[in-house]
């Protein structure tokens, strides 16, 4: 979830004690690893490392931590970790590199896991935990209050392998030590792609497995990021004699991945006549009618021609106060333009659900239950002020992430960028216009589709454009949150990607 209320309105092989291996080691604990360097790729003997192999080896009341000698600067923790879907197996864990150490979930698939894609997903922000994918959205189960959770028959793992990530450290049940944070997409993205690598490498069953890497909001910062270095990271793994990891799409629901072109999306959506009626009065249309030509002039001036911080610093914040600042002032749902915002947005992001979402993880036989490090000891909170803050002071928003995309469209790389039609913050006017700009060959094949009508069941379900790996599609009656809004088309669209047909 875009976190509007922040932005500018925006291992180990199981061996019997007596055998000891170097980098090879099974450290049962709940303690996280020390003396680690981060960012070491390195050279090493294959006969130094035994995979741990069987996932089902992992036990429930202890972590098992793994390790790989091309990558001493991390190790991965990992358990049993029984809740949420009683019919698949279910691990939590911490990604752990120094002071850093990110909490994650991952729950095989219904179908079968040994044969089943698998997913990596992250919710935005920046600082938004993916506690909120999973037990609002995708995810096996939903909380519908702080004491329980109902099976969800359209979680993406019908059909799916997938990981939920808090990250970066500061964020749901990450955590990090002696001041340690990360402030940009691209620091994030390195610890990402060293545990993809330790995690595959581990659990060899997977390995080759086609690998999907998706997310939400300011996941269309993050996923460009983190699939591009995944994609890098594959010719040392080869140099290394280990296996590439089979990158196959990234996938981008409602994302913020060209913040520039988006603003100019939020007059169009709240001032005409597009998903839904009008939300905002006359004369508030009028001034950002006339506002957002300078807006413009002044985002690609300093921050698109030449990056001058301060310049982007200025033209973001009068951007905000004329185009994005008013539609607080209407009341709606920034998520969902068709309802009313429920609650404090910064207390329930518009949906009271999220508060329920926190108390549950509050509960100390679900942290016991899921390994949450003592170390953690506040309140859960869906979102993280501190580390949005801390992306926002480095203007991390406003890199250009369409260029990740492209280069990784340049490369085959399948790319889904899916839009619920009644979002406002990350709109799908704004992600048809990324799209429609991407700097890649197959642009003009791109624009030359026209939209059509995609259904499910024999409904209409939504529009879609698509050409070669790349696809674009909208879903009528959703907003920021399509899994949430609209679970079953949601569903049916994830089978059809991954089954690599036609939408």
């Amino acid at each position: 979830m875009f976190a509007a209320y922040l932005t500018f309105l925006s291992c180990a092989l199981v061996v019997s004690a007596v055998v000891q291996r170097p980098f090879v080691f099974v450290d049962r604990q709940s303690e996280h690893n020390d003396g680690l360097h981060i960012n070491t790729f390195t050279s090493y003997d294959a006969g130094l490392f035994t995979p741990m192999g069987n996932m089902n080896l992992l036990p429930t009341s202890e972590f098992t931590r793994l390790g790989h000698p091309a990558f001493p600067n991390y190790s991965v923790r990992i358990k049993k970790s029984d809740f949420c879907d009683g019919g698949v197996q279910s691990f939590t864990g911490y990604i752990d590199s120094e002071a850093r150490h990110l909490f994650f979930y991952f729950f095989e698939s219904r179908s079968d896991p040994d044969t089943d894609d698998v997913i990596f997903w992250t919710n935005g922000g920046p600082g938004c935990s993916s506690s909120i994918g999973l037990f609002m959205e995708l995810g096996p189960c939903r909380v519908t209050n702080h004491n329980e959770t109902t099976f969800n028959p359209y979680s993406w793992n019908e059909q799916a392998n997938i990981f939920f990530i808090d990250q970066p450290v500061g964020v749901g049940f990450s955590y990090a030590e002696y001041g340690e944070a990360v402030s940009t997409t691209e620091e994030a993205a390195k610890d990402i792609a060293a545990f993809v690598s330790i995690f595959f490498e581990h659990f060899s069953k997977f390995k080759g497995r086609a690998f999907h890497m998706a997310g939400e909001s300011y996941g269309g910062r993050y996923v460009p990021a983190f699939a591009s270095a995944v994609y890098d990271q594959n010719a040392k793994l080869v140099q290394l004699g280990l296996t590439p990891i089979n990158l196959t799409s990234i996938m981008i629901g409602n994302g913020l991945t060209d913040q520039v072109t988006m603003l100019a999306s939020y007059y169009d959506m709240q001032c005409k006549n597009i998903s839904v009626p009008p939300v905002q009065d006359i004369s508030s249309c009028v001034r950002m009618k006339q506002a957002l030509p300078r807006c413009e002039k002044m985002l690609k001036a300093s921050c698109v021609d030449q990056f001058d911080s301060m310049g982007c610093q200025a033209a973001m914040m009068f951007c905000s106060t004329e185009i994005q600042t008013p539609f607080m002032s209407t009341g709606y749902n920034p998520y969902d333009l068709s309802r009313l915002c429920e609650g404090d947005i910064s207390e329930t992001l518009c949906y009271p659900i999220t508060k329920a979402i926190s108390a549950y993880l509050d509960r100390p036989d679900i942290r016991s239950t899921l390994g949450v490090d003592p170390s953690v000891t506040g309140n859960f909170s869906s979102c993280s002020s501190e580390v949005g803050a801390a992306f926002h002071a480095v203007l991390d928003s406003m890199f250009p992430s369409q260029y990740y995309i492209a280069g990784l469209l340049e490369r085959g790389i399948r790319t889904l960028i899916y839009v619920g039609a009644n979002d406002w913050i990350c709109n799908w006017v704004g992600n048809e216009r990324m799209t429609l700009a991407l700097d890649w060959t197959g642009n003009a094949a791109f624009r030359a589709q026209p939209l059509r009508e995609w259904s499910i069941d024999g409904e209409v379900a939504g529009l879609t454009r698509a050409s070669g790996p790349l696809t674009f599609v909208t879903l009528y009656g959703a907003g920021h949150m399509v899994p949430y809004d609209m679970p079953k088309p949601s569903l049916e669209l994830t089978k059809r990607w991954l089954a690599g047909e036609d939408i």
